[in-house]
């Protein structure tokens, strides 16, 4: 018996982690996944938290979250990378501008063909959802961790809800991550020719730049800025995405 993958046609999962930075690298990853979900609210796409680790001051460690909808990956692939901001954190009381990063990772759907996992390869682990500064939000144990032994590959998640929609949200994680351990494998093999000119999709590559004092965004990719930060980080997305989608020609496959 093999388990299918739970995709639809337009359904991508976003990973987005708190990089160097302290406590502003948290506040700054909730803030892209906030860009992120409004973007998707104004585009009708569905959305799916499947695991998330908060911070008590209003930050995340990481999220991880899945976009179903029309051109949801079209317009979301060329978001992967490290994010970099630069701004005067709320709590700076000496006005002094930190720099700090946030790396996001765009997941691509399999399909059936291209994802079967075996029941006998994973094992699973039951434990508490936890919340901010490790609380317990759930007595019950509904939070599940998967791991693929084969490969050695751990996914979980913890939202507070039940087990088996846990369950089903991890499964939906590791499918995804499967593939893209797929493709990166058959990316490692393309000649050094092709892989220079796929660099960008790199995910540990720096990809853009949110300069709050200048007001300005930069994509470092394409050398092109933006401005009306407030604005683009409330969701405005568009002008990016779509100049993105058309001057970035990054091969995925």
């Amino acid at each position: 018996m093999e388990i299918k993958n739970c995709f639809t046609v337009e359904s991508i999962i976003i990973e987005i982690r708190a990089g160097a930075g302290g406590d502003e690298a948290a506040i700054f990853a909730d803030d892209l996944y906030n860009m992120y979900s409004k973007y998707a609210s104004a585009q009708n796409w569905k959305q799916l938290v499947l695991d998330s680790s908060p911070t008590e001051i209003g930050g995340i460690k990481q999220i991880i979250f899945e976009i179903k909808g029309e051109g949801a990956l079209l317009k979301l692939k060329n978001e992967g990378g490290v994010h970099r901001v630069q701004r005067v954190p709320k709590t700076e009381k000496s006005n002094r501008i930190h720099t700090s990063t946030a790396s996001v990772a765009v997941l691509e759907k399999p399909t059936e063909s291209e994802i079967n996992i075996n029941p006998s390869d994973l094992k699973f682990d039951f434990f508490k959802a936890s919340g901010a500064g490790g609380q317990n939000v759930n007595k019950r144990q509904t939070a599940i961790r998967i791991t693929h032994i084969p490969t050695g590959l751990i996914v979980a998640s913890q939202v507070e809800r039940g087990l088996e929609e846990n369950r089903r949200a991890a499964m939906l994680l590791l499918q995804a991550k499967l593939f893209e351990q797929q493709r990166l494998k058959a990316d490692s093999a393309l000649t050094q020719e092709r892989r220079a000119q796929i660099g960008s999709a790199d995910r540990s590559e720096k990809i853009r730049t949110y300069n709050f004092p200048q007001d300005r965004i930069t994509d470092h990719r394409v050398e092109k800025s933006w401005h009306n930060i407030e604005k683009i980080m409330n969701g405005h997305l568009e002008k990016i995405a779509d100049y993105l989608q058309e001057n970035l020609k990054i091969e995925q496959n």
